[in-house]
């Protein structure tokens, strides 16, 4: 970032993917852009760049983008540039451009080439569904870490006196080292020789131990502990300028291995196609055969006068199809390229991630409709819909307008899609309507990705905003924007009646728990679903497409592995496990603490009561927390915050390390079998602090630990004691108590001693005795006295939050002997926050909106659509055809999830298995909302044969039907003639007819 602050970019050529390249600059915070455009705003630019309006056709593209652009983010500076020539591209950092013939670019390009220090030179088109970019950064580029990944780092278990050594590292996760990586040691106990910080190469990486090319005979024998790091290593690229490239293009970037063999003819069609504008001054027409023709001439005159790379047979066909929609500017190929260049910008001026070397091509063209287009449905119709109608024709625009969308979420990929979806024409149309919704308010953290948002709409909900921010980018768009949750519990507002009307849904979610319900509803009614997601620079798309493809939930990610609560509370090995504690104590001192406060200050009579007839020790422990809090810590004054912080400090940072030593000594054994140490990797053995208010990490706890104090008890803080020196002198004003280790302390090790122990005889009487305490304390306790609980929030950087939880995780790896982290490093950890990039988000919604055109076209085969991964770190694409879903055959039948079993009428128990019967299914069970209402093996079941389905469901599963809902569901255990299970699908009794009502 603070390279990226300190640079200037160029982008030349408005269309809309220039303002999608610009938009992510922007966002990604380069100190300055400046845009070139010589061309005016024309009607048809309005489906595809998003800063402009109907007010600024025929006004100067670039000039017309700017006040819309600087709004995104006032920190980088906006301006334009009118005549261009080489020199005047001396003071930027890298150049972009996006609308230049082959020779133009070859003249800027050695410019850019020669200079000193070289300018990153990028050249990148969108023609119709057919895109490409090249990249020059020069002679000889730096890249500075090629993954953008965390060093990997682990725990040493043995070091062995060999030539060469081996090392053995803890088993209790998987070595992600490769052969001739470099590394560093630290912390070894023995062989100390290894901690001189000299990188050191390894090879035959096993799952848990590798070759370290060194002779260790001569050192130290290996003792105990030691982290073994990975060094991210420099790497130098070396680029050809764009005439050379021309001809030796060296490899391709490869998007989709079935295409493995386009990369060459795209190469080759590009130029064709710059040779035809430059004889012809335009593109080829929309369904022009004539054009086309010419086209096919010019690629194959080309293709025999290349001396290297020439191919044996130009597919026609795909040719005339690249020459029919070249002149259009789609929205979701502005914004997939759009996400591309501004990453390859970023890696420029950055370093970091490994630059596109050198050519990318990319086509959709399975996006066409299914059906051949007739020229005349391509002829433009001069609205802003033009640049689409040429490449798919007026009916699938007409679809397009018409169609019924459901996005879920407001955040970074719903703002992307609400832009794409106006700028398309999406629900435009006089029948189309678009809903959104999101639960959430804007943060303003969201600025930097979810770039519908600004300062002022902080605090306001998300979907009315960017409901709001799209209606302005197309005023034609019908949308309504709703703040429920999408989930069980609002299937009211979410009905049946609403899920039957909608075309799609567009998931734009952030959790997992939230996708599979919009899956499972989407399953059940039948919808398309259209799935993506980020995370850093990663994206990856899924397209579930009903009776096609497989879906969402057929599969999943492997659960995140969860640290055991000793590791957390005694044994932290890594700064995570020390912020994740650090969290932990935050929510406990200040939110939960304070609300049992409450809660007993409520009702004293009732709370005592539940403590005394419950002998759970962990809620007796809570409550003599909750009785400190009011007696022996209650706090009076800002001096009585800073005391508690003081004591808190002794207590977290010296107190209990005391004890945890003095339970496990350092020569503590582990097991009396094998004599092991109980200090052995990955347990780091801790030494107490000795607190200092000359320390700054020390005065900072005790300052925010104070602070949040005052907070709960809504105790005012004199502005005095803010100052560092006369907040030192109040601390050293403090009395701490001596503090003696128990012999008897409980302290769990390990994950079989995880269990709470039973409640001792001591620990009962000091509850009643804090009961008798307690119940005359609320005689004379202040009328409506209430503590103010604190919910953790991160972004907020005078709430002193992140300050406690930094503090207090520093000083707990400082006890372990574990590195520190900054705030800011310490925020990402303990505030959970997933990485994400306006520019992979950008190219995440591009590929999504392609695969839409096919969704609303239909008639479109599995083979058409497209799931996607992409790393733009790296860069890496893969795209192939989604996966079918898995078929189950019984007899004749077969069906998969999407099928459901509908049957029409009231039927009795009896009438639904007598159905079955004669598909050859014995049923034995029916159940409905995990509840069962007939049991086959059950005698007196027998009883239930004449009652209805829904009178039992509604009397024994307490199911009521709401009155939107025409059918009950049930799950119903069959069998084969041989005994076998047969899972069957769902099965839907429609027992009613409900008039439905279609939305305005």
């Amino acid at each position: 970032m603070r390279k990226l602050i300190k640079s200037n970019v160029f982008i030349s050529g408005l269309s809309g993917l220039g303002a999608e390249i610009a938009k992510n600059l922007v966002l990604a915070g380069v100190k300055s852009v400046t845009l070139h455009d010589n061309a005016s705003v024309q009607l048809r630019d309005l489906s595809s760049n998003f800063f402009v309006s109907e007010d600024d056709v025929g006004k100067n593209r670039a000039l017309a983008c700017v006040p819309k652009l600087q709004e995104l983010n006032h920190s980088v500076a906006v301006a334009t540039l009118t005549d261009l020539i080489p020199s005047k591209l001396s003071n930027f950092q890298a150049a972009v451009f996006t609308d230049i013939s082959l020779e133009k670019a070859i003249e800027y390009d050695e410019y850019c080439h020669k200079h000193e220090p070289p300018i990153a030179f990028i050249r990148a088109e969108v023609r119709g569904l057919f895109g490409n970019v090249f990249c020059d950064f020069g002679p000889e580029f730096t890249v500075v870490d090629v993954n953008g990944e965390e060093p990997h780092t682990n725990i040493i278990a043995f070091i062995s006196n060999d030539n060469p050594a081996i090392v053995s590292c803890v088993d209790d996760e998987r070595l992600a080292f490769q052969d001739g990586d470099l590394v560093v040691f630290s912390e070894v106990e023995g062989m100390t020789q290894l901690n001189d910080g000299k990188p050191r190469r390894i090879k035959n990486v096993r799952p848990h131990s590798f070759i370290l090319e060194e002779d260790t005979t001569s050192f130290g024998m290996y003792e105990r502990g030691g982290i073994v790091t990975q060094i991210k290593q420099h790497k130098v690229l070396k680029f050809k300028p764009l005439r050379d490239a021309l001809t030796d293009p060296g490899e391709f970037l490869l998007s989709d291995y079935s295409k493995f063999d386009r990369s060459q003819f795209f190469h080759l069609a590009f130029q064709a196609l710059n040779k035809f504008r430059n004889d012809f001054g335009r593109f080829p027409a929309a369904g022009s055969s004539k054009d086309a023709e010419k086209l096919v001439a010019f690629a194959a005159e080309i293709n025999q006068s290349m001396i290297n790379g020439s191919l044996t047979e130009i597919d026609t066909k795909l040719l005339r199809q690249f020459a029919s929609g070249s002149g259009a500017v789609l929205n979701p190929m502005a914004a997939m390229f759009g996400g591309i260049v501004g990453q390859e910008v970023v890696k420029a001026c950055s370093g970091k991630f490994h630059p596109l070397h050198q050519f990318f091509y990319f086509d959709s063209v399975e996006s066409l409709p299914a059906e051949p287009l007739n020229p005349v449905d391509l002829v433009p119709q001069n609205c802003r819909y033009d640049d689409q109608i040429c490449v798919f024709g007026h009916k699938l625009q007409k679809k397009l307008e018409d169609a019924e969308i459901f996005i879920v979420g407001s955040g970074a990929l719903g703002c992307e899609f609400l832009k794409n979806l106006a700028l398309m024409g999406v629900c435009c149309g006089p029948k189309g309507k678009l809903t959104i919704t999101d639960d959430d308010v804007i943060e303003k953290s969201n600025l930097s990705r979810q770039f519908l948002f600004r300062d002022r709409n902080i605090g306001q909900a998300k979907s009315t905003v960017a409901a709001s921010a799209a209606a302005s980018i197309n005023p034609s768009l019908h949308i309504e924007a709703l703040q429920n949750r999408a989930c069980p519990e609002t299937e009211n507002v979410f009905n049946d009646t609403f899920w039957c009307r909608l075309d799609v849904i567009i998931n734009a979610l952030d959790n997992v728990q939230a996708r599979h319900y919009i899956d499972s509803r989407c399953v059940y009614f039948q919808k398309p679903l259209l799935e993506s997601g980020t995370l850093g620079a990663k994206c990856n798309t899924q397209m579930v497409i009903p009776h096609l493809t497989e879906n969402y939930g057929a599969s999943s990610d492997p659960p995140e592995k969860q640290t055991p609560e000793c590791t957390l509370h005694s044994f932290p090995h890594n700064i995570e496990h020390c912020l994740t504690w650090a969290r932990s104590e935050f929510e406990g001192l200040f939110e939960k603490i304070p609300n049992e406060v409450n809660s007993l200050l409520s009702n004293p009579i009732e709370y005592i009561f539940t403590i005394e007839k419950n002998s759970d020790p962990q809620t007796q422990s809570k409550f003599v927390t909750v009785a400190q809090c009011l007696f022996k810590e209650r706090c009076e004054t800002f001096q009585d915050c800073i005391t508690w912080a003081r004591l808190k400090f002794e207590d977290y940072f010296v107190n209990r390390v005391k004890q945890l030593t003095f339970t496990f000594p350092k020569d503590a054994i582990s097991n009396r079998d094998t004599h092991s140490p109980f200090w052995s990797p990955p347990k780091r053995f801790p030494e107490p602090l000795q607190f200092s208010s000359s320390d700054p990490t020390h005065l900072s706890f005790i300052k925010a630990a104070a602070m949040l104090r005052a907070e709960t008890f809504q105790i005012s803080v004199p502005d005095s004691l803010k100052d560092p020196l006369v907040l030192a002198e109040a601390v050293g004003k403090v009395t701490v108590p001596e503090f003696l280790p128990k012999r008897d302390a409980h302290i769990v090790s390990d994950l079989e001693g995880s269990r709470p122990n039973s409640a001792s005889f001591d620990d009962d009487i000091v509850v009643r005795d804090i009961i008798r305490k307690l119940e005359k304390f609320a005689e004379n306790l202040a009328s409506g006295f209430r503590m103010n609980p604190i919910q953790f929030e991160k972004d907020d950087d005078t709430n002193y939050h992140m300050d406690f939880i930094a503090a207090v995780g520093n000083l707990r790896a400082r006890n372990y002997k574990i590195p520190e982290v900054d705030k800011l490093k310490a925020k990402f950890i303990a505030g959970r926050i997933i990485p994400a990039i306006a520019t992979a988000t950008a190219l995440a919604t591009g590929l999504v909106c392609l695969e839409l055109y096919k969704v609303l076209a239909g008639g479109h085969k599995r083979m058409d659509y497209r799931n996607s991964f992409v790393n733009l770190a790296l860069p890496l694409f893969s795209m192939a055809e989604p996966v079918p879903p898995k078929v189950t055959k019984y007899r004749d039948l077969s069906w998969t999830v999407w099928d459901r079993w509908i049957i029409k009428g009231d039927l009795t128990v009896g009438e639904l298995i007598q159905w079955l019967e004669e598909k050859h299914l014995h049923a034995y069970s029916i159940s409905c909302s995990s509840s069962f209402i007939y049991n086959g093996l059950l005698p007196n079941h027998k009883e239930r044969l004449d009652r209805k389905v829904v009178d039992l469901a509604k009397e024994i599963a307490k199911v009521e039907v709401p009155p939107y809902r025409s059918h009950l569901d049930v799950e119903v255990g069959c069998e084969d003639d041989d005994k076998n299970d047969i899972d069957i699908p769902l099965i839907s009794i429609s027992f009613r007819e409900v008039k439905t009502i279609k939305s305005n």
